[in-house]
């Protein structure tokens, strides 16, 4: 199977769970519900998964960043998250530079 850029933006859109910022660590941390962080994360901080790995690049693009990916793939709960094999390709051919894509919403 070729690995396109549209089928690592695919995987990276359907990555679960949610992401908050431990305020007491410093961490980034992964739960599969919004109100399970605890007091130690800020509601306002708490995003979900797939949004967590893209960033503001140029123009009305978002990058989908290698680091944000990473700090996920550091917790070593990849089936749960939802990882594929797409961004396990992203993430193994650094010397491709980071995807960036102009995002909207699809309503089905």
């Amino acid at each position: 199977m070729r690995i396109t850029s549209e089928l690592i933006c695919q995987a990276a859109d359907q990555l679960k769970g949610f992401v908050g910022l431990n305020r007491k660590t410093g961490h980034y941390i992964v739960r599969f519900s919004e109100d399970s962080f605890g007091m130690d994360v800020a509601d306002d901080g708490i995003i979900p998964t797939s949004e967590f790995v893209w960033a503001p690049g140029p123009g009305q693009a978002m990058t989908l960043k290698r680091e944000l990916i990473q700090l996920l793939l550091d917790q070593n709960i990849d089936d749960r998250i939802n990882v594929t094999e797409p961004l396990r390709v992203y993430m193994n051919r650094r010397e491709v530079p980071e995807i960036s894509a102009v995002r909207s919403l699809v309503r089905g």
